[in-house]
């Protein structure tokens, strides 16, 4: 069963959010109403995903989705927003949350949402992909590709690549011919050799370095 701890400053919210995901087999472990607090429910819970909102009272979701990400916390946080194009989300996504989901979401949707991320998949829409990516595209330097590939192996190179067009694992497994789990455990071993934390910077970073292009 996939657990969960809700952040939002909205009490309605989150009353409504646990409801609806308990209803559907998501088991809520616990619940915070600021950023600050979210975070200390996500240690002692240690949750699978965190539903994280962002504009919340004494620490916004930004600053709590960063502090989880850099202490290492392997709870995945998933963005709640109003829009998908807010600049906060991205700011979000930089820091490593794993995606994000609209609030006016259907129950369905976001319960496949939950269990997406909580496998190690990226939940983001088409359009903040392409927005991500447009930010941080630039004409890379020469031998960027090589130098960001550097230590990687050939396969881990592939995964990389595969991960930079948006493929998510079960496409990776079925274009390398390889099982899920060993997509999961190659993709671990290059998001710590490049230092990255989530999908979203893994892909940034494909883009930064010329690896892959727009398609």
């Amino acid at each position: 069963m996939t657990t969960v701890v809700l952040v939002d400053d909205q009490e309605m919210v989150r009353a409504g959010l646990r409801v609806m995901l308990e209803s559907r087999g998501v088991e809520v472990l616990g619940e915070a109403a600021d950023g600050l607090a979210g975070v200390q429910e996500v240690r002692r819970l240690r949750p699978d995903v965190c539903l994280m909102d962002i504009r919340m009272p004494v620490l916004d979701g930004i600053e709590a989705t960063r502090r989880l990400v850099a202490e290492g916390s392997p709870t995945r946080v998933l963005v709640l927003t109003t829009y998908d194009l807010d600049d906060l989300v991205h700011a979000a996504l930089r820091h490593g949350a794993a995606g994000f989901v609209l609030k006016t979401t259907p129950v369905d949707r976001l319960v496949q949402g939950i269990e997406l991320v909580a496998e190690g998949e990226a939940l983001l829409s088409p359009s903040l992909t392409r927005r991500l990516i447009e930010q941080h595209l630039q004409r890379p330097a020469p031998g960027a590709a090589e130098r960001l590939t550097e230590g990687l192996t050939e396969r881990e190179r592939e995964v990389l690549v595969l991960i930079g067009r948006g493929c998510s694992n079960d496409e990776i497994a079925a274009e390398l011919y390889v099982s899920r789990a060993t997509v999961k455990s190659h993709i671990n071993r290059v998001f710590a050799k490049l230092g990255v934390t989530s999908r979203v910077q893994a892909v940034v970073r494909c883009y930064e370095h010329g690896l892959v292009g727009p398609r």
